[in-house]
């Protein structure tokens, strides 16, 4: 009998393989809001359209919260894989499955708070509010399949598996179209139609994400349940997504105070920000691939103590991202004016976006370090790390608000952002060497057992 095959080698090929269908899906996303827009917007009405925007945002902005369970999942299994404790990978997924499926049935019995709560932060006409309640109303039922799908995205990220995502994705977003036209255009059941494609897409889409997931119910430690309530482990789960939820409430806290900041210069500065931000949306969607699959090959890398391993899993994915995003800001060079008139149609907004387009042009090289050390940080778990750093990033974005916007007004703005992203970026790169030896510290515990 010969020697157990070693872990299959890391190359650009392995990379692209992950990162590929993962970008792929990312652009998939938006077109579901283009698309129930352009559908209620055959409504010779301006209320359907808004009650459409503002319930979704609202509904979107809840289950945001649970956004960190994709990425703990992700680090978590992509270790067990790299430890080869398959039992664990197979438990991994009912822990997230449940904490998605019991985080939406916690937003259906909190409907009654929800809804004003929500209202009060955002308030609409009487007619609009009316309608968005309406969409909440259909569309929060399937809150459980909507927040258990991070976890299965997560679980699927951490094996490689982009291409069930890239499926995954593009079946929950065709079924959302399609049933939007026949809901809408063909029924004529106005914004509940809506809301009612996008429950019937988000529980058949968990439906197949359990149906790619299969082969770990065929494992019996799914049902494990010593091993799924385990209370050490229970806990380091907790640790990790508790760490990632925070950072991640501080990057959003960054980037809405970015847009209440930039009112202080007029409707038309705040109008040109929120049309140059559409380009670091891109950007994020292109660098995520990446970052994704940093997750899993440094996150395997890492559960198996091979500390050249998680080096040049991060380096290879790092060398593609840094491609990608030099193309991205040349493309923002030669095409941004052009993508801002498609975008914006009032003359002085186009006049500022243009004026202030050397931030984006600079944003995709600035977003590569700090992008790249999260999905790196994300694989090895050091979620204390991102926590700690974000909070660094947000009191450095703070101050530079504060001592910049009064002498250059919104250049100062969107240097203050930059600052950030460099503040992230710096510190995350002062703490990679903290991970290596935590790496190397999981080879000799491995070899000491």
């Amino acid at each position: 009998m010969g020697p157990a095959p070693g872990p299959a080698p890391l190359t650009h090929r392995r990379v692209l393989k992950i990162s590929l269908p993962i970008m792929l899906a990312a652009m998939t996303t938006p077109l579901i809001g283009v698309v129930d827009t352009g559908v209620v917007g055959q409504i010779p009405a301006a209320e359907p359209i808004a009650a459409v925007g503002v319930g979704a945002v609202i509904l979107s902005a809840v289950y945001w919260i649970f956004g960190f369970l994709r990425m703990g999942t992700t680090g978590l299994t992509a270790q067990a894989a790299g430890q080869g404790d398959s039992a664990e990978v197979a438990a991994l997924l009912t822990r997230g499955l449940m904490i998605g499926l019991a985080a939406g049935v916690m937003f259906i019995l909190l409907q009654p708070l929800l809804y004003p709560l929500a209202f009060a932060v955002s308030p609409a006409s009487p007619e609009v509010e009316a309608m968005a309640r309406d969409y909440m109303q259909i569309r929060i039922w399937s809150a459980p399949a909507a927040i258990a799908i991070y976890g299965i995205s997560g679980w699927l990220i951490a094996q490689e598996r982009s291409r069930a995502l890239l499926g995954l994705q593009l079946w929950m977003n065709g079924a959302n179209m399609a049933l939007d036209v026949v809901f809408v255009l063909g029924l004529g059941w106005g914004v509940s139609g809506v809301a009612l494609a996008s429950f019937l897409a988000e529980w058949s889409g968990l439906a197949m994400g359990l149906w790619m997931c299969r082969a770990a119910f065929r494992h019996p430690s799914w049902r494990d349940w010593a091993r799924v309530f385990d209370r050490v482990r229970l806990k380091r789960m907790a640790v990790v997504n508790a760490d990632i939820m925070i950072r991640s409430a501080l990057l959003q806290a960054i980037l809405v105070s970015f847009l209440l900041f930039g009112g202080r210069f007029g409707d038309a500065t705040l109008a040109a920000n929120q049309v140059l931000l559409q380009f670091l949306y891109v950007t994020g969607y292109a660098l995520d691939g990446f970052a994704f699959a940093a997750e899993a090959l440094v996150g395997q890398a890492f559960g198996a103590g091979a500390v050249d391993r998680v080096r040049r899993g991060a380096a290879l994915t790092t060398l593609w991202a840094t491609i990608t995003a030099g193309l991205l800001s040349l493309l923002f060079w030669l095409f941004g004016p052009a993508f801002i008139d498609i975008l914006a149609k009032a003359s002085d907004v186009r006049l500022l976006a243009r004026e202030f387009l050397p931030w984006m042009i600079a944003a995709p090289v600035m977003q590569i370090g700090l992008t790249m050390l999260d999905g790196i940080f994300i694989g090895a778990t050091r979620s204390a790390d991102m926590r700690n750093m974000m909070l660094l990033a947000a009191l450095c974005y703070l101050a530079a608000v504060w001592l910049l916007t009064p002498v250059w007004a919104n250049h100062g703005l969107w240097l203050a952002l930059h600052v950030s992203f460099a503040a992230r970026g710096l510190s995350l790169l002062a703490r990679y060497p903290a991970l290596e030896r935590a790496a190397h510290a999981v080879s000799a515990a491995r070899q000491a057992g």
